[in-house]
């Protein structure tokens, strides 16, 4: 149901939205590994830090 719904999201200059449903149940108060943010560092958002955000794997 909530597919379809924000599946026909349109704006006024046509953009549409694409929709992928996770079916996966992640586990509450799982904790990180303790040199996470070494390994995969966060890149915010200029515009919108606190909701645009990107964890960037290293090699």
């Amino acid at each position: 149901m909530a597919e379809a719904t924000i599946s026909s999201t349109r704006c006024s200059i046509g953009l549409t939205t694409i929709v992928h449903i996770l079916d996966k149940i992640y586990e509450t108060g799982r904790k990180y590994a303790a040199d996470f943010k070494e390994i995969m560092p966060i890149v915010f958002d200029t515009h919108l830090p606190k909701w645009n955000y990107r964890a960037i794997p290293q090699k």
